[in-house]
């Protein structure tokens, strides 16, 4: 990988890890307000995209000065983390949607969560795009899986979107924790095809 590509990997990573931190901030906010497990759940979904971001910032630092051997070993290692933080992501997102099921946990209508929804909507698949074309360019398997973890996060932006949305306009409210089980077993699947990757043919470069 040339220096220009590494530099736009890194900006991507970085860009990342910002726009993930300001819109977990205002996740938690607006389901702290709103009471609704959705919006937190979302929030924990930024932190994990954050550290998503952060592990591919390390890898592509790695890059200068290393043996091919060196290298490929840092992307195993790397891939190997965002896969877990795909396990992490998918086992809090059913905890929270079978107890806001069992419980009838009703948030009240977010505004504010629809909003901060449709802003993902239009950033996050421009990021999954480009973080997964680079990827495919280059030969870098944790930077695809991270695209992935990407593109999880536009899910459940669109899950939050259509589940805030229906409680806001008709009040049905078990659309969003519904939503939340369908993209968690797309998370389990993630996870698993990025280990087993890592343990049938590594990586290309």
């Amino acid at each position: 990988m040339d220096t220009e590509q590494n530099t736009t990997a890194r900006r991507l990573s970085y860009f990342t890890v910002g726009y993930n931190l300001l819109e977990g901030v205002a996740s938690i906010a607006a389901g702290i307000l709103a009471g609704s497990i959705a919006l937190l759940g979302f929030g924990f979904d930024s932190a994990i995209e954050s550290t998503s971001g952060a592990i591919m910032i390390w890898r592509f630092r790695q890059r200068a000065a290393l043996t091919e051997e060196e290298e490929e070993r840092i992307e195993k290692q790397a891939a190997r983390l965002v896969a877990i933080s795909f396990f992490v992501l998918a086992a809090y997102i059913a905890w929270q949607s079978f107890s806001a099921l069992y419980f009838a946990e009703k948030p009240e209508p977010s505004l504010f969560g629809i909003i901060v929804a449709a802003v993902s909507l239009v950033v996050m698949p421009w990021l999954f795009l480009r973080k997964y074309r680079l990827g495919k360019k280059i030969g870098s398997n944790s930077l695809v899986a991270d695209s992935k973890q990407t593109l999880a996060c536009v899910m459940l932006s669109a899950a939050l979107f259509v589940g805030l949305g229906l409680n806001y306009l008709f009040g049905l409210w078990q659309a969003d924790p519904i939503a939340g089980l369908v993209i968690g077993g797309f998370l389990v699947r993630e996870g698993i095809v990025g280990l087993v990757t890592q343990k049938t043919c590594g990586c290309t470069h």
